[in-house]
């Protein structure tokens, strides 16, 4: 199993029409193959063995797919704090930023050292990485979270964020707004307010991340 080998079996799995669908979310003609997710899974599933050392090389490639194969091989608890961020900040593309968020760093035993390290790095991904981890504590571990306070910093700071950091500020505006009652209508009102993703092309069946309408459709479901 070498890094030679892993690339040419992805590159034999891409299509024109998965890499025009990539470079409409800011990939390149150079740094990706076109292989859907599910075929990604799949050859993580045909090389189990995988170590760190193949994972951390693959992911030096830069090639997108390359990346994600990547993150599937890593375990989290075997990653440094600086190593994760090495990570972090080498990252160009959106899908690889949220497996890396929900297989990595939202599993990693220091996510809290990663939150407090990273909400304020001058780095994109990280950011967005850091309100990853936030929103997921708001769910699951908002006990010594200031959640009014919470809103008002992304109500300051959501508009001028940049869009990869909007996409997670988002997320926490939505979860506080739906697992704590007590701060619905004023997550409510910041996200009429703002209007980000107000007109969101969303296909038929799933949620609008525009957070009113959000927290409106999942609290609904919830009631039932």
């Amino acid at each position: 199993m070498s890094v030679k080998n892993i690339l040419s079996e992805l590159q034999s799995l891409g299509s024109e029409k998965m890499k025009e669908h990539n470079k409409k979310r800011g990939a390149t003609a150079d740094n990706q193959f076109g292989v859907k997710m599910g075929d990604i899974r799949k050859v993580a599933k045909n090389h189990k063995k995988a170590d760190k050392t193949l994972a951390l090389e693959l992911w030096q490639t830069h090639i997108i797919e390359a990346q994600l194969l990547a993150i599937l091989f890593l375990k989290p608890e075997e990653l440094s704090i600086s190593e994760m961020e090495e990570l972090v900040v080498s990252i160009s593309f959106e899908n690889v930023a949220d497996w890396y968020n929900a297989y990595l760093a939202n599993k990693h035993p220091e996510k809290d050292q990663l939150l407090e390290m990273w909400m304020n790095l001058d780095n994109k991904w990280a950011q967005r990485t850091a309100w990853s981890i936030l929103a997921s504590k708001i769910i699951k571990d908002a006990g010594d979270l200031d959640l009014h306070q919470l809103l008002d910093q992304i109500e300051n700071e959501m508009p001028k964020s940049q869009a990869e950091v909007q996409w997670t500020m988002n997320f926490a505006l939505a979860h506080i707004g739906i697992y704590h009652p007590e701060h619905r209508e004023k997550a409510i009102a910041i996200g009429h307010n703002l209007g980000i993703y107000k007109d969101y092309p969303v296909p038929r069946g799933c949620t609008s991340p525009y957070a009113p309408i959000w927290i409106s459709e999942v609290v609904k479901k919830q009631e039932k």
